[in-house]
């Protein structure tokens, strides 16, 4: 009985091409595209922690402006319970804290602004760059008021504080968004661990 054979196939044949493209190559195209795909995400995230750096700070320049327009005469306002609104120039840390080191405090900040947005280049994780934007934001609102505001040498201006709870130092919105940012950092990475230890193997599965 005559049997039938198989079209023979030619150089310029697509199948040949395909049938003869190496495991490797194919792998090789996968690992381009998850790349490809990976850069995209990064991509987002940079822009996911840069809007939140600049809503951080204009949500916290714009009340300062407003503290500095209504509240310069002295006068406080009372609020709800202890909370009321004065107006302070704070030349230390946050919180009013360490008063008088504002250069020097001023050069940490920057240092530290560098490290996040360095790190938060490559960043995959929505809450974390979430939470770098907020830091970022707030430190860069800081960093401005001693830059542009009245003082004594380089960033030797006042950070304009006006919320006072009269049972902690006054503060203003960047250093809620410094504080709230680097809690989110904290727990973001400490649920990562978890996760990790959870599935040790997993990078390593096949």
């Amino acid at each position: 009985m005559d049997t039938l054979a198989a079209p023979a196939m030619t150089d310029g044949d697509p199948r040949a091409a395909a049938a003869g493209a190496p495991d490797g190559e194919a792998a090789g195209g996968a690992g381009d595209e998850r790349d490809a795909g990976n850069e995209r995400r990064s991509g987002a995230r940079w822009g996911l922690l840069a809007a939140g750096a600049v809503a951080a700070l204009v949500a916290d320049q714009l009340p300062k402006a407003w503290a500095v327009w209504a509240l310069a005469d002295g006068h406080t306002i009372d609020s709800v319970g202890s909370l009321r609104l004065r107006l302070t120039l704070n030349y230390g840390a946050a919180f009013s804290l360490t008063n008088g080191r504002g250069a020097l405090i001023s050069l940490l900040a920057l240092a530290v602004v560098a490290v996040l947005l360095r790190t938060g280049r490559h960043e995959r994780s929505v809450p974390m760059a979430v939470a770098l934007g907020l830091v970022v934001g707030g430190a860069v609102g800081n960093l401005a008021d001693r830059a542009f505001r009245a003082g004594d040498g380089l960033f030797g201006g006042g950070v304009v504080d006006f919320v006072d709870l009269q049972w902690w130092p006054v503060f203003n919105v960047a250093d809620v968004c410094v504080v709230v940012g680097a809690c989110l950092l904290f727990v973001v990475q400490w649920r990562e661990a978890d996760d990790g230890a959870a599935d040790p193997a997993g990078d390593g599965a096949t």
